[in-house]
């Protein structure tokens, strides 16, 4: 198995695209397949991209950091692919990406067991494309890049292109020799862009030129953008037949890097002995009692390549039913609510005096009412001279009168 990691830079070099051309253009031989990982933590672009939204954003990579924990990443990862293969064979699969760059925060700790889940596909014949994006050789994800059998720098030959990405591949350089297994399998993947020639990169660089491809931006709007990949014009293209040439150059300087490094080679296994189990003298029985038959052990099946369809729910535990009670138990509902509201005395039982119900004396909050009392008024004064009083006399009269 070839495990390509592909890296972008900043200015948008192309690394996506590039990707999705190694993918289309992968030779396989009868039996091998090649799957795609979107782990750009930027968030991926292939379902809105290249696929146009036609699939849901319920597949991708963020479902794995919750397998991981449950210990359950081998068999999710399954269940997370896509079929991209032109004819619908299962032969190109890919992964998603991150819907959200807040949730590459969550996978920290899954990046390393991702890697060993990949490399364990080895025996059933996949090759692995990594999309690191332009940030994806740092921080916990760059177990990646060391992993990796190549890694394929993408450039484009412009001097704005140029110059951006010599500090990084330096650096990435650097990390290779100390910590990964080395930076011989670090090339460059060129986009043809600018006039500077595949020799003069080469020497700028101190890097082999894993592959040029062609700029052509209206062919790479079909990887970019969605398309049709199986138009005959698409897969004849000059973009196409140049990452044919890249994936072949891929292909080779792993294999030559793994015999360098000399990878484990799969041994065949001594066949053992059958061991005859001594006999067992049989004890006669005591009481005849009809035997169970033995429990048949099922051999675990093999998770199948390839899921594809809708994503299974999560199974909650189903709450116990309640048996339900034949129609002639059933009570009534009015002898219900006549029993919630008169519960019977000794638990349940009917002692034969129905209970008396004695109904509350009503209480009145309101303050009763308190009559004021009689306070004596005083004598209303006499009316002046020339007013009539109240019965009519002439005021004056009345002071001449006192």
């Amino acid at each position: 198995m070839t495990v390509v990691a592909v890296l972008g830079g900043p200015g948008a070099p192309g690394a996506t695209s590039s990707a999705l051309a190694l993918l289309l253009s992968w030779p396989l031989r009868p039996g091998r397949r090649v799957l795609l990982v979107e782990c750009d933590p930027d968030g991926g672009a292939v379902l809105a991209g290249a696929l146009e939204g036609r699939v849901e954003a319920v597949y991708g990579l963020r479902n794995l950091a919750v397998a991981d924990r449950r210990g359950l990443l081998a068999e999710t990862l399954w269940e997370q692919l896509l079929d991209v293969s032109p004819q619908g064979t299962g032969e190109r699969l890919l992964l998603p990406g991150l819907t959200d760059p807040a949730q590459a925060p969550g996978l920290a700790y899954t990046w390393e067991p991702l890697v060993e889940a990949l490399h364990a596909l080895e025996p059933q014949g996949y090759d692995v494309l990594l999309d690191l994006g332009r940030s994806g050789a740092n921080g916990p994800m760059a177990v990646l890049p060391r992993r990796a059998d190549v890694v394929a720098a993408t450039v484009r030959t412009t001097l704005r292109g140029l110059s951006a990405a010599r500090p990084r591949i330096a650096a990435l350089r650097e990390d290779l020799d100390a910590h990964g297994t080395g930076s011989d399998g670090l090339g460059l993947l060129l986009v043809a862009e600018g006039p500077y020639p595949e020799s003069e990169v080469s020497r700028q660089f101190r890097l082999p030129v894993l592959g040029a491809l062609t700029h052509a931006p209206r062919t790479a709007r079909v990887l970019s953008d969605g398309g049709d990949t199986t138009d005959r014009r698409f897969i004849r293209s000059e973009l196409m037949r140049t990452a044919r040439t890249t994936a072949d150059r891929i292909q080779g300087l792993a294999a030559a890097r793994r015999r360098r490094l000399g990878g484990p080679q799969p041994q065949p296994q001594p066949q053992q002995q059958p061991v005859q189990p001594p006999p067992v003298q049989q004890q006669p029985v005591q009481s005849v009692q009809p035997a169970l038959p033995p429990q048949q052990v099922q051999a675990p099946q093999p998770v199948p390549p390839f899921v594809a369809g809708p994503v299974a729910g999560p199974a909650y535990p189903q709450q116990p039913q309640q048996p339900q009670q034949p129609a002639y138990q059933q009570q009534p509902y009015q002898q219900q609510q006549f029993q919630q509201q008169f519960p019977p005395q000794g638990a349940g039982q009917f002692t034969g005096e129905w209970p008396i119900r004695v109904e509350a004396p009503q209480i009145s909050y309101a303050a009763p009412h308190i009559a004021p009392p009689a306070v004596p008024q005083p004598p209303a004064p006499a009316p002046f001279p020339g007013q009539a009083g109240p019965d009519g006399a002439d005021g004056e009269e009345v002071w001449r009168a006192r």
